[in-house]
């Protein structure tokens, strides 16, 4: 039984575009490694922007400056 844990920020992926990576995950899976589907588990998990970091930097802040580029 498969069990993948997907980890995305919480900036508003709607329901739509998790149904579609629930069944990509779980069609990519049956191909490529044969897996059942029936028995294969996908978790979406949103995290605060606040709580995700990247090149030290937490991701809120990280946004914070992109928008600030595009307005200038």
């Amino acid at each position: 039984m498969p069990y993948v844990n997907i980890k995305i920020t919480q900036e508003g992926a709607t329901k739509a575009q998790k149904k579609a990576l629930i069944q990509g995950v779980t069609e990519l899976l049956a191909k490529t490694l044969n897996k059942n589907p029936k028995t294969t588990v996908v978790v979406i998990e949103e995290v605060s922007m606040d709580n995700w970091g990247i090149g030290g930097e937490v991701v809120s802040e990280i946004r914070k400056k992109q928008e600030q580029k595009i307005l200038s």
